[in-house]
């Protein structure tokens, strides 16, 4: 079972052990990890955090994703326009 609220997208870098982390679900959250499993422990716990600092602002929470899907996929790289 996924023990995330909301999907995660993690992006393998050319570097072995570097990784980044974002969910489409909630703006703003993005991380970095050593490993997907570092990724998925550092999401975990970063969602609930984020969380906690948009209720402290008073900012709106996005619904939780109801089925949260995790993709493991190659860094997308955007061409300077």
């Amino acid at each position: 079972m996924i023990e995330l609220e909301y999907s995660l997208v993690i992006e393998a870098t050319e570097e072995s052990d570097y990784f980044g982390f974002y969910s489409p679900d909630l703006e703003g959250f993005t991380g970095i990890g050593h490993s997907v499993e570092d990724c998925l422990y550092k999401a975990k716990w970063g969602m609930i955090e984020h969380i906690h600092l948009l209720k402290e602002k008073g900012l709106p929470i996005p619904l939780k994703n109801p089925n949260p899907t995790i993709i493991i996929q190659n860094e997308q790289k955007f061409a300077a326009v």
